[in-house]
């Protein structure tokens, strides 16, 4: 109990003890302890407890219930389970109040020992009381084995005859969906005569999370009442993936249209989604709705900004919400941070780091230094990166990860110290692991240095449970440099028994329909251009509708140059499909032909027609 609380029960009033307690009777004290439950500051109650104490009153089953409630409201659970465990008859309405208490608490441990107690007892739980469990068992505080909790709570669902309802299927529901059962979940949803959005929107999350969107479609579709918190589960669940991305700007615009009011969970996810798109366009027009918002100085509305804006290599834009963020976290630096290193600003990234240290803004986590490594390597900064890889252990206590370690060993690498790399990977207190031995093999390949790039492969091949294939590139490439042909050709043979195939690099390129892959030999047919000729003639309509999107996809027109291009090449190409690889990739498939490499002409070109689309 908070301090201010006891000394609001210890302070006399004039207006205390009330008149129904000076001379109490079960009546009287039951609705003076209502009065406080039903009050803003139920705590206040308390002192007509300390009262019956002091006047010798013994309280009957109703009073005593009364005070367990007071007691669980004003957050003092040893004081309720003290009432609890002196009532004149244990019913199951003071069980269920205890353990709905103790539930929301965070105490679930000790709700599920009184569950136990109630059933060896002679009363029997009811749907409150399988509502309750089920609650607990999904909560962050539950144990290892609340997997399975919500199945042996079926069953005795099941077995005791308990009537459901609304209430027990949607915890039912929710239990199955958390615990990766979704299949379970579906049926109990398909069982309900009336279909709540709430259970809709944890099918819709747990099918999201299994990456079954059609599934997640079709029970948004069959939701006839839907609210803001059912949209913003699709909104959540598309904005993960750049494939789906442009669906989670659809449906914001669609719930809107139907006077639907973004909330800070809606704004969260639909910037989520621009970062993946690279869309800030339409992250500008988002920032521009949440200034009339009260979200706007939220901490984790201005730290996803920040992540949007560097995600789109716009720095400056990401700084500038940042230094007007009247609160920040240590999320806020560190987006800033990273945003500084990962666009090419190590330097700006560092000073943000050194100033947030100094200054003592917030104290740095793990992605923090991890930002701040990636920094030193990418600035040359190989005494400064030392000073702050040392400095997690021991200045902050914290135990540096593989990718902390995996960063260094880059920092070495890339200022050409290998041996100094290798002395650092083989001094490491832990097994080095594959994201390790790859930056080694990285900065090797980097250097030229053969032997060291053949040690890093080998063990990389160790250590890897599954098939890199880019460390068998990474390792040719670096032979091929070195002019060791017949060294990768007997790789390339390796790669081929092994059955390792190098992934089909792809570009994403933006049009009408959102953002569409061009990857190494993929046909191109002559009907192409003229297609998307024909949606540019209908662009400029479509803006006029569909404004909130119209520079998002003006990309189009580059698609018509790139395509207008290759057309162009096309012509000096070998008969058959048109595709291009890179030198020192994979063979191209057996039913694509390889392009010769882009000419320094072409490429002019290329710009030009770019710089087109830019005056246009």
């Amino acid at each position: 109990m908070r301090n201010g609380n006891i000394k609001a029960i210890l302070k006399p009033s004039s207006n205390f003890p009330p008149r129904e307690v000076n001379s109490p009777t079960p009546f009287s004290l039951a609705s003076a302890l209502q009065n406080y439950i039903n009050s803003d500051h139920p705590f206040h109650g308390q002192k007509i407890h300390s009262h019956i104490l002091k006047s010798g009153f013994i309280p009957d089953l109703n009073v005593s219930i009364k005070l367990l409630i007071l007691h669980i409201k004003s957050s003092c659970l040893s004081y309720a389970r003290q009432v609890f465990d002196e009532l004149p008859r244990r019913t199951l309405s003071g069980y269920n109040y205890m353990i709905s208490g103790y539930i929301k608490h965070g105490s679930v441990e000790k709700s599920f020992e009184l569950v136990r107690e109630l059933c060896l007892s002679n009363e029997k739980p009811d749907g409150y009381t399988f509502s309750m469990i089920l609650k607990g068992s999904t909560s962050e505080n539950a144990g290892l084995c609340s997997r399975c909790i919500g199945k042996e709570v079926h069953a005795q669902i099941v077995k005791s005859d308990v009537q459901c309802d609304d209430v027990l299927y949607t915890a039912l529901i929710d239990s199955y969906v958390k615990s990766e059962r979704v299949e379970y979940a579906r049926k109990l949803f398909d069982l309900m005569l009336e279909q709540n959005v709430i259970c809709s929107t944890s099918m819709i999350t747990g099918y999201m999370n299994q990456g079954r969107l059609e599934d997640a479609e079709d029970v948004f579709e069959k939701t006839t009442e839907k609210d803001v918190v059912v949209y913003n589960a699709m909104i959540e669940g598309y904005s993960k993936s750049v494939e789906t991305a442009k669906k989670a700007i659809e449906i914001y615009i669609d719930m809107q249209r139907i006077n639907f009011t973004p909330t800070i969970s809606t704004f969260a996810s639909i910037i989520g989604a621009c970062s993946l798109l690279s869309a800030f366009e339409v992250g500008q027009q988002v920032q521009g709705q949440l200034t009339k918002t009260e979200f706007f100085t939220d901490i984790k509305i201005g730290s996803a900004l920040i992540d949007m804006y560097s995600k789109c290599g716009r720095t400056d834009d990401a700084r500038r919400i940042f230094d007007h963020m009247p609160k920040k976290n240590v999320f806020s630096w560190t987006s800033m941070i990273d945003g500084y290193g990962k666009n090419g600003s190590p330097n700006e990234s560092l000073a943000l780091f050194n100033k947030m240290i100094s200054e003592r803004h917030a104290v740095p986590n793990y992605v923090t230094f991890l930002g701040a490594l990636s920094a030193c390597a990418h600035a040359g900064l190989v005494a400064k990166g030392r000073e702050i890889f040392e400095s997690m252990d021991r200045v902050y206590s914290m135990k540096p990860r593989m990718e902390h370690y995996a960063c260094m060993v880059d920092l070495l690498g890339r200022a050409g110290s290998l041996n100094q790399a290798l002395e650092f990977v083989m001094q490491m207190p832990e097994t080095p692991n594959a994201d390790v031995w790859a930056a080694l093999l990285s900065s090797c390949r980097l250097h030229g240095d053969v032997e060291l790039a053949k040690i890093a492969a080998n063990e990389l091949f160790k250590v890897s449970t599954k098939s890199r294939p880019g460390a068998y590139v990474a390792l040719s490439n670096t032979l091929a440099d070195a002019g060791r042909w017949d060294s990768v050709s007997q790789l390339r043979e390796l790669m081929k028994v092994r059955g390792i195939a190098k992934g089909t690099g792809f570009t994403w390129i933006g049009t009408d329909a959102g953002l569409e892959a061009f990857h190494a030999g993929q046909s191109l047919e002559a009907e192409e251009l003229a297609e998307v000729e024909k949606e540019l003639d209908a662009d400029d309509v479509k803006k006029q509708s569909r404004p909130f999107l119209a520079h998002f996809f003006s990309p189009i027109l580059l698609k018509i140059c790139r395509l207008r291009l290759l057309d162009e090449l096309r012509t000096d190409a070998p008969s058959g499909s048109f595709s291009y690889a890179e030198e020192g990739d994979e063979e191209s498939s057996n039913d694509a032909k390889s392009f010769p490499p882009m000419d320094y002409s072409s490429f002019n070109t290329l710009i030009s027609l770019a710089g087109f689309v830019e005056d246009g």
